[in-house]
């Protein structure tokens, strides 16, 4: 059953339905009420956009204005703009083939219209940052990779990007012509594997092996054609790791790549992006915060940079949070405060009561949002953007049990759930833009209240919060030239620009 609601913040007659149930039953009533138009924040004007963990206000859209009288308010924090941390690059998940094809399923006019909602900055939220596979995923349709044919002059891309991926990509693109894009592969071509780096036998399975050395040149050029491919169909790839979760053996589709083997490895990617004229970044490791408790393995992006023919290739390293904590990062920064830091994936599923926002909401923003960006990283990338309401299209040895950050209901190809992934996503991106630095802040510090503030290119400032107690708390927001105060609800996310 069905809730629809009005969309007061963005210039969209949305057709589709949006379901606003937890964990419980919602009510049978559905309510359908015309948008308005967004109103325009002015110079006396601040957007604010709330969430809190019982939908009571979802992504509610209001504006506030600044105060007239002087600020004696012993709850204010202020902004400070001079102190700059790290640029920002976006915010977004990741577009799997089984995001693609339930994104498919839809007509298209309600497509368009969740499309625009979720990544125009002016209609939307703004999403700015999408991760794809190189080859498969273990949420693809099928196991391949663009080049399973020996030789790697048979190289080509496949269905899942021409059919599914690509014209999806098409379409944001029309919408944010400037989204940045992420590729990792899950496994190398299987003609390219071995068991291991000593016996160096052939390795014929889509699960683990290791990229045999004689290869690496042969899948440099791989990473090229891919990229160069992509370009042929006119969308540019910004980033890649050259593994996803390289010390997973078990995922469906994957490939052992240790620190050393991931070192030798970019020593041939670099020269091979450079001398095809590619500006792509490289980011290194693309993995858990814990190094899945290899001892060997700790520190890993690090110990690539301390071999400085790999380090001059590598932008920085990539992170997941399926073991470990987002210290981590900070460890990671300070080691090495020249290279980048971003966030790739995380998920949400049955094993964490993914669909119950009482709980994930709070949870999700203080480790995955607010988390990471205080932590230096300058995106932050869920994983799928959007799966059906059986957890899928999803395959044997991949992830069953997984939510999106929306789930499309398998039924109507219609209804929609947000869960927290999105709402996370969408509080950061709808104030934070890309280009924008993180800055420092002072004054009000309160137990439960979590926050992170910025400066947009344009000039804006940005501040988002998260209200994790029982309490509403007063806050007022001073950036040294005006102020304005606000009541952030209990359990609650709000973001603010002015």
């Amino acid at each position: 059953m069905k809730i629809t609601f009005k969309y007061t913040y963005l210039l969209l007659g949305l057709s589709f339905l949006v379901t606003a149930c937890g964990t419980s039953a919602c009510d049978s009533t559905e309510k359908d009420i015309d948008p308005e138009p967004v109103p325009e924040v002015t110079d006396q004007e601040v957007y604010v956009l709330v969430t809190t963990n019982n939908r009571a206000y979802d992504l509610m859209r209001s504006d506030v204005d600044f105060s007239s009288t002087s600020n004696m308010s012993p709850n204010t924090i202020t902004l400070e703009a001079d102190t700059q941390f790290q640029e920002m690059d976006g915010f977004g998940a990741a577009l799997t083939g089984s995001s693609c094809y339930n994104l498919l399923q839809m007509s298209q006019a309600d497509r368009t219209q969740f499309l625009t909602e979720t990544f125009s900055h002016e209609k939307g939220y703004g999403f700015s940052y999408i991760r794809i596979a190189i080859g498969c995923s273990d949420f693809s349709l099928s196991e391949y990779t663009c080049c399973d044919t020996p030789g790697i002059e048979n190289f080509a891309l496949q269905t899942e990007e021409l059919d599914y991926v690509i014209p999806i990509l098409h379409e944001i693109l029309e919408i944010n012509p400037d989204l940045q894009i992420l590729g990792s592969p899950w496994t190398s071509p299987q003609w390219m594997k071995v068991n291991n780096l000593t016996d160096l036998q052939a390795y014929n399975s889509w699960t683990s092996g290791h990229l045999n050395p004689a290869y690496y040149e042969d899948y440099a050029t791989y990473f090229v054609k891919w990229i160069q491919a992509f370009a042929g169909h006119g969308i540019h790839i910004d980033a890649i790791t050259p593994q996803n979760e390289p010390l997973n053996r078990g995922n469906s589709a994957s490939l052992f790549m240790g620190w050393e083997e991931q070192r030798d490895f970019v020593k041939k990617l670099g020269p091979a992006l450079q001398e095809a004229g590619l500006q792509t970044k490289i980011y290194a490791f693309d993995h858990n915060y814990n190094y899945d408790n290899m001892a060997d393995q700790v520190d890993y992006p690090v110990k690539i940079y301390n071999d400085a023919e790999a380090s001059q290739y590598l932008a920085g390293a990539a992170y997941h949070n399926y073991g470990g904590d987002k210290a981590e990062l900070l460890d990671i920064h300070e080691m090495a405060p020249d290279k980048e830091l971003i966030f790739t994936e995380t998920s949400i599923g049955t094993w964490n009561n993914g669909r119950d926002l009482s709980t994930r909401l709070m949870e999700d923003m203080a480790e995955v949002a607010l988390g990471t960006v205080n932590n230096w990283c300058r995106g932050v990338i869920v994983w799928n953007l959007m799966l059906d309401s059986e957890r899928g299209p999803n395959r044997d040895g991949g992830c069953q049990t997984c939510y999106g950050a929306v789930d499309i209901n398998s039924s109507d190809d219609q209804s929609i759930t947000r869960n927290s992934h999105y709402y996370i996503i969408a509080h950061l991106s709808a104030v934070v833009k890309p280009g924008a630095y993180r800055i420092g802040t002072s004054g009000l510090r309160v137990q439960g209240l979590t926050y992170s503030a910025f400066k947009n290119s344009d000039g804006t400032h940005a501040f988002v919060a998260l209200n994790n107690r029982e309490q509403a708390q007063s806050v007022t927001l001073s950036d040294g030239d005006n102020h304005f105060s606000y009541e952030i609800p209990a359990k609650s996310v709000a973001s603010f620009r002015w």
